[in-house]
């Protein structure tokens, strides 16, 4: 097995995992506090108020592999584009931004380098920074490239609803419908 192989697996993992904690009821996950309790409404019948319930114990974080698959601590691709390049277009639903990274960009591992590759994007094209464009850029950085890591473009487009990055993610990058 390639040590790109071995990135994709555990990042692959990493957003099984991830969704696991997400789609399960009751847990406290996907970016709240795991350790704080979850509240359940009262039923229609009752006007008291809420039940604070404990998380069960079961709700904690799948244990991550301390193998050599560690971030890199130099950027391996430093000084080399991220994106090659954006092309706008238009789609029965409005406009999209298609983006297409360079194999750098789809290969790389160093933490926050999908900074460095958004603000690519925005000297690209400026009209780029629109409500729910980043959360759809960081969904296709982190989980597109793992799922589908030789897409020709990732497809961003202004019309979608801004629903937060955890939203984003649930509707598998593309809130207010799939793509067509």
């Amino acid at each position: 097995m390639t040590p790109r192989q071995r990135v994709r697996i555990e990042r692959l993992r990493t957003w099984i995992a991830t969704l696991v904690l997400c789609a399960a009821p009751g847990l406290a996950a996907c970016g709240s506090d795991a350790s704080s309790p979850t509240t359940s409404p009262a039923p229609a019948s009752h006007t008291s108020a809420p039940t604070t319930v404990p998380p069960p114990a079961t709700a904690t974080a799948p244990a991550r592999s301390t193998s050599t698959l560690a971030p890199p601590t130099v950027d391996p691709y430093a000084g080399q584009p991220l994106i090659e390049r954006v092309e706008w277009t238009e789609s029965q639903d409005g406009a999209r931004l298609l983006v297409f990274p360079t194999r750098a960009g789809r290969d790389t591992t160093f933490p926050r380098a999908e900074e460095r590759a958004w603000a690519e994007i925005r000297a690209h094209s400026p009209a780029a920074e629109s409500p729910g464009m980043y959360d759809q850029f960081v969904c296709h950085w982190h989980w597109a490239r793992l799922v589908q890591p030789d897409k020709p473009s990732w497809n961003l487009e202004p019309w979608r609803p801004a629903v937060g990055y955890e939203g984003t993610v649930a509707a598998s990058c593309n809130p207010g419908g799939p793509e067509r």
